[in-house]
């Protein structure tokens, strides 16, 4: 039997994999399943130009789908339903059963669904696919109002999306800020006025609410009695691993699945990659999820190269980046619980830099429309000198 690497999943993950196990001179079947007839795809359009109407939904394919065809990497629309780790076989909803020698485990998230009366309301959407963006864009029209539930990063884009079709937002939190689970507090505050200031109702604190519509959503009532009238709903409240496959095989899961520097699972033959996998962080730094653009691509490239026996990429330290209305923010690093905070540049003055440091090292960088700025930092961050402040022009804040 031909050798064959059978990977599961359609996003950009997959897609970096299956394109580096042929850059890397593996020769193979290269077989990629999944429920989308989309060849594998960037997911961050899907919240600003695809959602708008400014780009194509094929915009965001990572390459056409005579490239893959090129590359001889097969696509199947058949989702994979079971896997036999015994028999190194994965069986698809069609009944097919696919052999493989090395397994990639690339599936993804999916949206955390909404927990309230009326939450399955037609009307009510969540953005994870190119359909799901098409049909949302579809749905937004001037003047009739959004309602978008949650503060965190797909909140704020479609938030900041739908006013630029010159659509009203009201959005919903349930805490006390914005971006809660990756902000430090004084960055959350920055993106609330950022809001605000561009006419979008943010009610925070919203412990409850019931959507409610006959046949449809018609209104949201919020936990104080405020009723909103609304025909259209985006929810953005996190997203969950796609762990099901991998855990019913007996697979090592916690909060994805767990995975080691080189992108293995607990079985020397399965790997994992992307937004699914909990990766160490570095030594005795713990372990994470990472939900972005750049893990997806780079974790990819890293699975294939492992699962080929090559010598692996090192981790480039964790980067984030988000576009709403005229601003770019880029994170760099993961902002620790304690150290100091230096600031470039007047917030007012729309750009401006925050460098996080613990024990005299900067270890994380948040910067709004300054990205020169932040490739400064992280050559600092790379070359693990003590950090001083002075050489990039910040001061110390509270």
């Amino acid at each position: 039997m031909a050798e064959q690497i059978v990977i599961v999943g359609g996003g950009q993950a997959a897609g970096w994999a299956a394109k580096t196990l042929r850059d890397s001179g593996y020769r193979g079947r290269v077989i990629l399943v999944g429920d989308e007839s989309h060849p594998p795809y960037e997911r961050p359009p899907l919240s600003k130009a695809v959602l708008t109407g400014s780009r194509p939904p094929e915009s965001c394919y990572l390459w056409a789908r005579e490239r893959l065809q090129a590359l001889e990497v097969e696509q199947r629309q058949d989702p994979a339903v079971a896997i036999d780790r015994w028999q190194h076989e994965v069986r698809l909803s069609s009944g097919t059963r696919l052999h493989y020698d090395k397994l990639l485990l690339a599936m993804g998230s999916r949206p955390r669904r909404l927990r309230c009366t009326g939450a399955d309301l037609p009307g009510v959407r969540y953005l994870r696919t190119i359909q799901d963006s098409v049909e949302i864009g579809q749905s937004l029209h001037p003047g009739e109002p959004l309602l978008v539930v949650g503060g965190g990063w797909i909140g704020l884009e479609v938030a900041a999306s739908a006013m630029s079709k010159g659509v009203p937002v009201i959005l919903v939190e349930s805490s006390d800020r914005l971006c809660g689970r990756s902000l430090p507090l004084a960055l959350g505050n920055y993106f609330l006025e950022l809001h605000r200031g561009r006419g979008v109702d943010v009610c925070l604190n919203v412990s409850h609410f019931a959507l409610e519509g006959r046949g449809r959503l018609e209104r949201a009532v919020l936990h104080d009695g405020r009723s909103i009238s609304v025909s259209s709903a985006v929810v953005g409240i996190g997203v969950e691993p796609n762990i099901e496959l991998a855990k019913a095989c007996g697979l090592e899961v916690a909060n994805g699945i767990v995975v080691d520097v080189r992108a293995r699972t607990s079985d020397p033959d399965i790997f994992a990659a992307g937004d699914v996998a909990n990766q160490p962080l570095g030594s005795d730094e713990g372990r994470i999820r990472f939900e972005s653009w750049k893990n997806a691509q780079d974790h990819g490239i890293l699975a294939a190269k492992a699962m080929l026996g090559q010598e692996v990429p090192k981790r480039d330290i964790p980067w984030f980046w988000s576009d709403q209305y005229d601003v770019n923010f880029q994170m760099l690093g993961i902002p620790p619980s304690g150290g100091r905070v230096y600031q470039k540049g007047a917030t007012s003055a729309g750009s401006f830099v925050h460098y996080f440091v613990r024990d005299e090292r900067l270890v994380s960088v948040g910067a709004v429309n300054s990205p020169r700025d932040l490739r400064e930092a992280k050559r600092v961050m790379v070359d693990g000198k003590p950090f001083d402040p002075a050489s990039l022009s910040a001061v110390a804040v509270n």
